[in-house]
């Protein structure tokens, strides 16, 4: 494999995704009656199949050298860490922005792999990203790839809030008023609300020292269910939030 086979192969992979071709077999994409003619004139079925079989971006060799060995992601590190740092770089998010978990299907060996009953794929590879809500533009990305002391029997602490703050770096304008996000002095089911010229916050208390927080860009104004006997803030079906 050269440089313009390199190219031409990850091309490939990128025109895949434009073409929603997910859950789609590889061997349709080349097939003449209803397949994509840029794959068949890009190269060869064959070597599609040999490069996916053979590309390595590691030296399995040469993991021992500057503590690699016990980074679980080091088959494709210096890559991933330069995809992730080229992709704030090339995009600029708009106003609304959203942090979310999703499961990259997997059944392979990995020891890293999840099982999550309630996603669409159940088994796989969890990503938290960092998304432009308009353009699904991923903004930036981290894998999760267990505890970080294989050792450790307790969860991480404070898991969500630090992955938030990793993933939103750069977006700081963006922050939250520190008086909605603590329960400390306030009273359970109030709310409160926060504005700005494109959305509103609202801060909910539904038990001691708890809050849940929801940036909406649907809710101009505030209200609350006074039929309900937990007053929650009241959300129309066709809100659109981030």
């Amino acid at each position: 494999m050269n440089e313009t086979d390199l190219r031409a192969y990850v091309g490939l992979l990128i025109l895949a995704g434009v073409y929603r071709s997910r859950g789609e077999a590889a061997v349709s994409l080349w097939k003449a009656e209803f397949g994509r003619a840029i794959f068949r004139a890009t190269m060869s079925l064959k070597d599609f199949y040999r490069y996916l079989k053979t590309l390595r971006f590691d030296d399995r060799e040469s993991r021992h050298v500057g503590g690699r060995s016990s980074d679980k992601l080091a088959a494709i590190r210096e890559v991933w860490d330069m995809w992730c740092e080229r992709l704030p770089a090339l995009y600029n998010p708009g106003h609304d922005v959203t942090v979310d978990e999703r499961m990259v299907p997997f059944k392979g060996r990995c020891s890293f792999h999840q099982y999550m009953p309630k996603k669409p794929a159940k088994y796989g590879l969890k990503l938290w990203v960092a998304c432009d809500a308009k353009t699904s533009y991923a903004w930036r990305l981290q894998a999760y790839t267990g505890r970080p002391d294989a050792s450790a029997t307790a969860r991480e602490r404070n898991l969500a809030l630090r992955v938030v703050l990793d993933l939103t770096q750069g977006l700081e304008h963006r922050m939250l008023p520190q008086e909605l996000v603590f329960a400390r002095g306030r009273q359970v089911f109030s709310s409160g609300f926060a504005f700005s010229e494109l959305a509103t916050l609202v801060s909910y208390v539904p038990k001691r020292g708890k809050t849940v927080l929801l940036l909406s860009t649907g809710h101009p104004r505030p209200k609350i269910d006074s039929q309900r006997k937990d007053r929650k803030p009241h959300l129309s079906p066709c809100s659109t939030t981030s």
